[in-house]
């Protein structure tokens, strides 16, 4: 999908570092996820060239996602094309997604309920996907879209419903684009250092209701709930996964 695009050719870590090492980034580490009043907070701020540095070092945690560099850099819009493989691309939302080798991205779907095409520049990604009616087999947690459950080691004692879940398991390499569809759960290891970008699409009103609504109670509810309760918020929601997850043995 990406073949006509200077960037195919163009864009790496080292390109990236060479040429915008200077832009200041929000980094995140596998904390950030946890519960509590840093909930989805970076850890700090650094400049892209000494990001990069660091996960070109070996394995790290320190990942950069929803990074959308083409507001800070917009000559780089000359590099690549909006897709047309479909109609409703958000074109002012390209982003871009750094991490270091061994690195994880938890189990999510996006808020939005975009359909996603994430493209791979540098490195290589294992990507798992399971399909939205396992939502509740993959314990999620209640006003996000979040799930805990480790993928790579499921305790099937801990979390029975996983038993029933059947998914996608893939891995993309430079110039591979994967298409994530509109509320389907991915759960991503970052097998070298490397980065992706995604173009998001939404054709469907009813669908962008929903995903707006969602985005509320993330903003609103989970995010408020973790500032006000901390950890103990988190445990609430654990609770109320395992609880509905029951509900499907009793069905």
């Amino acid at each position: 999908m990406i073949d006509e695009w200077p960037a195919k050719h163009k864009w790496s870590l080292d390109y990236f570092k060479d040429q915008y090492g200077d832009i200041l980034v929000p980094v995140f580490s596998a904390k950030s996820s946890q519960s509590g009043k840093t909930y989805m907070s970076p850890d700090t701020k650094m400049r892209l060239g000494d990001y990069i540095s660091a996960i070109q070092q070996g394995p790290t945690d320190l990942r950069l996602f929803l990074f959308n560099i083409f507001k800070v850099v917009p000559e780089l819009k000359k590099d690549y094309r909006i897709h047309t493989i479909m109609n409703g691309f958000y074109n002012e939302f390209p982003f871009t997604f750094f991490g270091g080798e061994g690195s994880k991205v938890a189990m999510h779907y996006d808020i939005d309920l975009s359909h996603v095409f994430l493209t791979q520049f540098d490195g290589r990604k294992r990507v798992v996907l399971f399909a939205p009616e396992y939502s509740k087999h993959l314990y999620q947690q209640p006003f996000t879209v979040a799930s805990y459950v480790n993928i790579d080691n499921p305790d099937y004692e801990m979390y029975p419903a996983l038993k029933q879940v059947k998914g996608y398991d893939c891995v993309i390499e430079r110039g591979d684009t994967i298409f994530i569809p509109s509320g389907y759960w991915h759960y991503i290891t970052y097998l070298d250092s490397g980065f992706s970008m995604n173009q998001r699409a939404n054709e469907s009103l009813p669908r962008k209701v929903k995903g707006v609504m969602n985005i509320a109670a993330h903003y609103v509810i989970d995010k408020g709930m973790n500032k006000l309760m901390g950890k103990k918020w988190g445990d609430i929601k654990q609770s109320m996964a395992v609880s509905r997850a029951k509900e499907l043995e009793n069905a």
